[in-house]
């Protein structure tokens, strides 16, 4: 079954591309190149053997969206990736991340509208905003969104369940995400940030690397063990995995309508944490320096998995010396071969 994947040579999306042509599926990969890197389809075809087909695409452009949904009929499935994801950056730029991550998905939608369509939507545990209670289940109340990029995931939820509720012809599944980290185990893809890093952990191998002078820690007062924010965070490799559970779930006649799964380890780990951790696997020590609170900021979050282990027949692999072993690899892979 051909598998479109928007925004497929992105950090997740990547990932994903390896593990569905593991599965047996034929990824065809839409990217507008706004925040990755063409070169990535070469490492790809490094991983995988081809060269996977690719469309350089802006899902906001309708007009192109249902072209290229005409020229592609046998399209099976949908694993929709592309979206602004900084969430510093939506708080400064908000009609940046409306404007995109909403056109992009009603175009897409709307283009295959009619059509018996598996929908895995890539959604975030920022929904949750700060939760009440933890490790937080799916059926926690959606909070107000402590920021836009939260926002647009809480909205598009909103969306894709109306659609389901208008007798769409859709299977949606909607996965939130913890805090995915590392790299391919080949060292040959990771996360590739445009310009200054706006995750933790490249952050971290970059200053590692030398590329930046120091890592702040935005707050050390937070109500955490150690102060600092605490997160689940994921290898990515695993994340890739779900979406593959997530696809053959929907084609299962048993499974209708819409559905949410959390995506984690079921633990949280704090900045603090994180930092030892790549330094005690690497043996790097790390220059950094305490900061204050960043404005979007959860304070701490993690996910209650049971549902993922029961009904998608999923669970995490890799933890995080994985995580910041494989994440260091590709660092330095992209210190002898820069992209």
């Amino acid at each position: 079954m051909k598998i479109l994947v928007t925004g497929g040579l992105g950090y997740i999306g990547s990932h994903t591309v390896v593990e569905l042509v593991g599965a047996g599926y034929e990824p065809v990969i839409v990217d507008n190149l706004s925040n990755s890197n063409i070169k990535i389809l070469d490492q790809l075809a490094k991983i995988i053997g081809y060269k996977p087909a690719f469309y350089e695409l802006d899902l906001c452009d309708e007009r192109a969206v249902l072209d290229f949904a005409a020229s592609e009929p046998e399209i099976g499935g949908v694993i929709h990736f592309a979206a602004y994801k900084a969430v510093g950056e939506s708080v400064k730029e908000p009609l940046k991340y409306y404007r995109n991550n909403f056109y992009s998905l009603i175009n897409l939608l709307n283009a295959y509208k009619g059509k018996a369509l598996n929908f895995v939507f890539s959604s975030s545990c920022t929904v949750y905003g700060q939760p009440d209670v933890l490790p937080v289940t799916e059926d926690a109340p959606v909070k107000a969104a402590q920021s836009p990029y939260g926002n647009t995931k809480q909205i598009a939820e909103e969306i894709l369940n109306d659609v389901i509720a208008a007798g769409s012809n859709y299977k949606i599944i909607s996965l939130r995400y913890f805090n995915p980290v590392g790299a391919h185990q080949s060292a040959l893809i990771g996360e590739l940030p445009l310009g200054v890093p706006q995750n933790l952990v490249p952050f971290i191998t970059q200053t590692a690397i030398g590329k930046r002078d120091k890592l702040t820690v935005f707050g050390n007062t937070y109500n955490t063990p150690d102060g600092s924010n605490v997160r689940d965070y994921i290898h990515v490799v695993d994340l890739g995995k779900a979406h593959v559970a997530a696809l053959k779930l929907a084609e299962q006649d048993s499974f209708k309508g819409f559905d949410v799964f959390n995506l984690g380890t079921g633990k949280g780990s704090s900045v603090l944490e994180v930092v030892k951790a790549f330094e005690n696997v690497t043996g790097v020590k790390l220059n950094y320096e305490i900061g204050p609170p960043r404005a979007g900021d959860v304070e701490q979050v993690w996910g209650d998995v049971t549902k993922s282990a029961n009904e998608l027949h999923w669970k995490t692999e890799l933890g995080i010396e994985e995580m910041m072993s494989s994440a260091w690899a590709w660092e330095k892979y992209l210190a002898e071969n820069p992209l």
